[in-house]
């Protein structure tokens, strides 16, 4: 049972993958049971659950980090180094997608009182692709939903403005053919990733730049191993996660803004 896992005191670190709903409470009593969690996307379903999530990591001394494996990997570091080298220009707009073909119609995922919909499932990606790019959070949502079978969007199309003039658009679903790329547009130039949410040991990256195409071929490790391996620096070593709680409740605001946009049909100012 969970409550014996957890009651083990030879286990140190426990990683929760549970249905999304299930996020914080289980994250909640390992970590009050002394364990480090490193809990699956999204980390939590609403701001308050956030917000008690990192107080019962500050309150235990243990290390809470939300699983988002992509930030980790070689080809994401190469990607923000790209752009804050000033190649690209002012940043103008980032263009991402993350659908696949879900066809289970029973599967949590679409439930909606379990954190069901392509949003939360892989819709998070894009969103916090884009908040890693600027570099900053979105002050204005628009989003776009078709409702599922369970009351979650089996597709979501969203729009965001960032302060600094920079726009970002995004599709998720669960209903559409496997899609997944990022593009990102500046007065200069244009970075097109064509496998951002899921790289590996070879990656290529497409750098539109002065008339031309360049290919930049980034090498990489296994996909999960660096959030791992930044955990462990965490638990060893003290060392700030690349995650940070504040970026995950970050994400999970913008998420939620979304959803509340999508259900107004009206933008949304956070």
């Amino acid at each position: 049972s969970y409550e014996a896992l957890l009651a083990d005191s030879d286990i140190d670190v426990v990683y929760n993958p549970l249905p999304n709903h299930l996020h914080a409470e289980w994250t909640i009593k390992a970590l009050h049971a002394g364990k480090h969690v490193l809990c699956e996307k999204p980390l939590a379903l609403s701001i308050s659950e956030v917000d008690a999530m990192a107080t019962a990591a500050n309150e235990t001394g243990k290390v809470l980090a939300e699983a988002f494996m992509y930030r980790h990997h070689a080809q994401t570091l190469k990607v923000k180094e790209i752009v804050d080298s000033g190649i690209l220009g002012r940043l103008q707009l980032i263009k991402s997608a993350f659908t696949f073909t879900l066809t289970r119609e029973g599967n949590f995922r679409f439930v909606k009182e379990m954190g069901g919909g392509s949003i939360w499932d892989v819709g998070c990606y894009p969103i916090s692709f884009s908040r890693m790019i600027v570099g900053e959070e979105p002050v204005e949502v628009f989003g776009w939903q078709v409702e599922g079978p369970g009351g979650g969007d089996e597709s979501f199309i969203g729009q965001m403005r960032f302060a600094n003039g920079v726009h970002a658009q995004f599709d998720s679903g669960f209903k559409s053919p496997s899609r997944s790329f990022v593009e990102i547009v500046g007065t200069d130039a244009v970075l097109k990733i064509p496998n951002p949410f899921k790289p590996g040991i070879k990656n290529e990256l497409v750098l539109l730049h002065g008339g031309s195409e360049k290919l930049l071929k980034v090498g990489g490790t296994e996909l999960y191993l660096g959030e791992v391996e930044d955990l462990c620096d965490a638990i060893l070593f003290g060392k700030p996660s690349r995650v940070s709680l504040q970026d995950s409740r970050g994400n999970i605001a913008a998420i939620l803004a979304f959803i509340e946009s999508a259900r107004r049909r009206t933008p949304i100012s956070i």
